[in-house]
C-alpha cells in the first residue's frame, strides 16, 4: 500500500496539516508507505524532508499567498511526475491549490478527500473553487468527516452523504513535565487555573470568556494562550472590565510549553463562537491530561459533539458570556461533578480520540477502497478474456 497526503505545508501548524502529519506517521511507523506532498512554509525552506523509511515530506515552493491559499504551480508538475508511485491519494480539504494540483495531475487511481472544514470566510475564494470543489467531491471514492453533526449540516455534503464516513481526529497524549506544570502553579499559587487557547481572533469568543471572568471568585485565574490582531483590543477590554487580576493574555505558548500548561490547568475552557471552529483538537489535548471542558454548541460544528455533555465537560450557548461563567463555577465548586467530568474527560480521550484509532481507521478504509478496486479490475480482466 503506498499512499500520499496532499495537503497544505509542513511543518504543521494548524489541525489539518497535524492531522496530514500524523497519519502520514502512524502508516509508516506499520511499515505502509506514506508520502506528504505539499508546499513550503516559508520561502526560505528549500528541499524534501526525510521522516523516516517509509515516510517523505515532498516539498515545493510557492509564489505567493492568496486568501490563505498557497500559489504553487510547482505542486502540479510534481504530482504529475510522482502520480504513478501511489496508490490511492488521500486529499487534505480546504486547499484549492493542493485540489487544483489533483485536477491536473492525470492521476487516474482511487481518492480521499479529508473534509476539515466547509470554506466560510473566504467567501469570493469560493464563488471561484465551487466547481472544482464540486468536481473533487464527484472523484472522491470516500469523503472523510471528523465529526457526524458537521458531516450531517454541511450544506456542500448534502448530495454526497451516501459516500461520507467519520474518523474523529486523534492526538497522542499529552504529557505533562512535572517541574513545568509546578511553576505555573507557584505563579499562580491558591488560583484555580481555567485555560483557554488560541488565535487572538474573532470567531475564538475570547472577548466573552474575558466578560465572564467578572463573575469569577477571586480564587480564578484565565490564562489565555496565543497572539493574533486582537491582542490590543482584548487587553483594552480586560482592563475595562475591571478583570487584570484574573485574565492574563500570556502570548503564543510554544510546543515545548504547552504541556505544561494543560497539566497545570484545572479547567479548560474553549469560547469560540462561529462555526469556523469545526473540531477544536485543543478540547482533546485537554481531555488526554484529565481536564474537564467548558466548550460552546456552535450551529452546525462539531464542537460539542467533541466535548461530551456531562462526561468530558459541559457545553452552553455561544457568545454568552454569563452562561460560560455559570458553566465554569458549576463545575469548580462541585468537588463530586468535577472529579466525574475529570474521570470522564480522560475515557472519552481513550475510547475516541487517540492518534492510534485514527490511524487504525484510515488503514482500514485504505485496504477497502484498494480491495473494491483490485476486484473491480479483475473482473474487467476477466470479461475481456470472456469476450476474447
Amino acid at each position: 500500500m503506498k499512499v500520499l497526503q496532499l495537503g497544505k505545508f509542513y511543518p504543521a501548524i494548524g489541525g489539518l496539516e497535524k492531522v496530514m502529519y500524523d497519519i502520514t506517521m502512524g502508516l509508516s511507523e506499520k511499515k505502509e508507505r506514506c508520502d506528504i506532498l505539499c508546499t513550503v512554509l516559508e520561502k526560505h525552506d528549500r528541499g524534501d524532508i526525510r521522516l523516516n523509511e517509509y515516510a517523505d515530506v515532498l516539498r515545493v515552493p510557492f509564489i505567493r499567498k492568496v486568501a490563505a491559499t498557497m500559489i504553487a504551480p510547482a505542486m502540479i508538475f510534481r504530482l504529475r511526475k510522482i502520480r504513478k508511485k501511489y496508490d490511492l491519494i488521500h486529499i487534505h480539504h480546504p486547499d484549492p491549490m493542493a485540489c487544483l494540483a489533483l485536477f491536473l495531475s492525470g492521476y487516474k487511481g482511487p481518492v480521499v478527500v479529508h473534509w476539515h472544514s466547509d470554506i466560510l470566510k473566504q467567501k469570493q475564494l469560493l464563488k471561484l473553487y465551487r466547481p472544482l470543489q464540486n468536481w473533487l467531491l464527484r472523484r472522491a471514492e470516500v469523503i472523510i468527516g471528523t465529526t457526524p453533526p458537521y458531516v450531517r449540516e454541511s450544506p456542500f455534503l448534502q448530495k454526497v452523504q451516501d459516500k461520507t464516513v467519520v474518523i474523529p481526529i486523534g492526538i497522542d497524549e499529552v504529557k505533562p513535565v512535572e517541574e513545568q506544570v509546578a511553576r505555573i502553579k507557584e505563579k499562580y499559587a491558591g488560583k484555580k487555573i481555567i485555560f483557554a487557547l488560541g488565535r487572538l481572533v474573532a470567531y475564538k469568543g475570547f472577548e466573552y470568556l474575558i466578560k465572564a471572568a467578572r463573575q469569577l471568585g477571586n480564587d480564578c485565574v484565565v490564562l489565555i494562550g496565543g497572539k493574533g490582531v486582537l491582542q490590543e483590543s482584548l487587553q483594552a477590554l480586560i482592563e475595562e472590565q475591571g478583570v487584570a487580576d484574573k485574565v492574563k493574555l500570556i502570548g503564543f505558548v510554544s510546543n515545548e510549553e504547552l504541556p505544561g500548561y494543560f497539566g497545570a490547568c484545572d479547567l479548560f475552557c474553549l469560547s469560540s463562537i462561529w462555526k469556523t471552529e469545526a473540531f477544536a483538537i485543543v478540547q482533546v489535548e485537554a481531555m488526554s491530561c484529565g481536564k474537564p471542558v467548558v466548550a460552546t454548541k456552535i450551529s452546525g460544528s462539531g464542537v460539542s459533539w467533541v466535548n461530551s455533555e456531562g462526561m468530558s465537560g459541559v457545553n452552553v450557548e455561544p457568545a454568552d458570556a454569563d452562561a460560560l461563567a455559570d458553566a465554569i463555577k458549576a463545575v469548580l465548586n462541585d468537588t463530586h461533578c468535577y472529579a466525574q467530568l475529570a474521570a470522564g474527560a480522560r475515557l472519552h480521550y481513550e475510547t475516541m480520540f487517540t492518534r492510534e484509532l485514527m490511524v487504525e481507521r484510515c488503514m482500514e478504509l485504505y485496504r477497502s477502497i484498494l480491495n473494491k478496486e483490485e476486484n473491480t479490475l479483475n473482473r474487467k480482466e476477466n470479461n475481456k478474456k470472456e469476450n476474447e
